[in-house]
């Protein structure tokens, strides 16, 4: 049983070797002149479409992305949860149809308050 322990210590001590390897990687590079530093003030320059902003940059976007977001991902993962559901629907019987129908409730009662706030009126 000891050495089921003794991978994990090999496997964590790995780990830690390649967080260390990763981190300390880019500062050896610079030091022996393998990775080139020359600064320029046109390299730290903001570069977007290849043109200077005009006006302010700062554009807020309207909340509603978001919410449409969220309600997209909250039925993406019931069509996740609802297919091994389906598929083995035999063997869970009753109880994995109530389960499903409290699941269900649940989204509803969330759509319908999404709904009731307005976030699914497009203005």
């Amino acid at each position: 049983m000891l050495e089921n322990f003794g991978y994990l210590g090999v496997f964590l001590i790995a780990a830690l070797l390649f967080a260390l390897t990763m981190i300390m990687l880019p500062p050896l590079l610079r030091r022996f002149g393998i990775v080139p530093k020359k600064p320029n003030p046109v390299k730290s320059s903001t570069y977007e479409c290849g043109m200077d902003t005009v006006g302010k940059s700062w554009v807020q976007f309207n909340f509603r992305y978001y919410f449409y977001a969220l309600i997209f991902v909250i039925f993406d993962i019931q069509v996740v949860f609802l297919y091994p559901w389906a598929v083995s629907l035999g063997q869970l019987g009753l109880f994995g149809l109530v389960e499903m129908a409290v699941f269900f409730l649940i989204l509803i009662v969330g759509f319908v308050y999404a709904w009731k706030k307005g976030v699914l009126e497009w203005k």
